[in-house]
């Protein structure tokens, strides 16, 4: 099971005629200035990969919790946990990450989509409550005490609350991963956003060891590689570049906003990596961008645009392709 959701920048190549090494991908809401991997020894390529590297450790003190189990990018959790229960009522928020609801229906289960609005009304018929935090596209927040209570009521009958935490870096306050683990709770973290290495499938599931364990045993061994292990290690004790970036993106993401509204499409929702814009000519914007070499990521329900953040020398290439709309 395949569901297009970001990149697809050879398979735009070939659509319109451009090659790949011409465009300007703005489809995934990666930090277009991540962390620096350096070059590695000959030495770690060579080696199998090793529980106790460190990587669980620095993932600890940048999460705020030892309770980690690294995957090979949160996708990997993705698939794996609907398979862990038997089928049940499943409620995924939207609009949204459409690997979950994919998924949870893959694997026999009843979803049920939700806008944040209408959530609260739904718990109480629901299994397993699954959300992002902040969403993509739409940049929603819900309060922590709102998810807590959620876990609690979801948690008192067996459920799950379910939250993916892939755009939550450069918004720590509103992440439930310093909580640690709690029955029924399962987040969801990611190096592929913030710290620009989606190449790297590098992620995190934070749940109770028991959870943990049956989902290690799914995914077998060496999940990660050897290389990608070294250099998630470093990139999360990096603490001067993240202080960095947690100071830039913001900036970047309301330049870019000011740049989308200057051109009469004003966001309706965001993040400090992506603006997200609704309106009725998505297909046909998203469509003239493209034939100027210009990737952005469109939703149909509702029609809208989601637009990553630019690398330093690509402003005015957005600015342009913008004004010949």
């Amino acid at each position: 099971m395949l569901c297009w959701h970001c990149g697809g920048r050879n398979a735009a190549a070939q659509r319109y005629g451009i090659p790949p090494g011409d465009w300007l991908d703005l489809s995934t809401g990666i930090n277009p200035l991540g962390w620096p991997v350096p070059s590695l020894d000959a030495e770690i390529w060579a080696r199998l990969p090793e529980e106790e590297d460190g990587l669980l450790k620095a993932a600890g003190s940048y999460y705020g919790t030892r309770d980690l189990l690294a995957v090979a990018g949160s996708q990997a959790a993705i698939q794996v946990l609907p398979r862990l229960r038997p089928p049940c009522r499943v409620t995924v928020l939207t609009p949204g990450y459409s690997e979950h609801r994919a998924w949870w229906k893959d694997a026999g289960h009843t979803v049920t989509e939700a806008a944040p609005a209408h959530i609260a009304a739904r718990i109480r018929q629901t299994d397993v409550l699954v959300v992002s935090q902040p969403n993509n596209p739409t940049g929603h927040l819900f309060s922590i005490p709102t998810l807590r209570r959620w876990r609690r009521e979801l948690a008192a009958r067996g459920g799950w609350l379910v939250v993916d935490e892939a755009f939550a870096d450069v918004e720590p306050d509103h992440s439930l991963t310093a909580l640690g683990p709690k029955p029924g709770l399962f987040v969801l973290r990611s190096l592929g956003k913030f710290f620009g290495l989606a190449g790297l499938r590098v992620g995190f599931l934070m749940t109770e060891t028991g959870w943990r364990d049956a989902v290690a045993a799914r995914l077998g061994p060496w999940t990660l590689s050897t290389p990608a292990r070294w250099i998630a290690t470093a990139a999360l004790a990096d603490s001067a570049w993240q202080n960095a970036a947690m100071q830039s993106l913001p900036k970047q993401s309301a330049r870019l906003a000011a740049l989308l509204g200057a051109h009469g499409l004003a966001p309706d929702g965001g993040t400090p990596l992506f603006q997200w814009v609704i309106t009725p000519e998505a297909e046909q914007i998203g469509d003239a961008l493209a034939r100027q070499g210009v990737l952005v990521r469109q939703f149909s329900d509702p029609p809208s645009l989601r637009f990553g953040l630019p690398g330093l020398n690509d402003w005015n290439r957005l600015g342009a392709a913008l004004e010949a709309l």
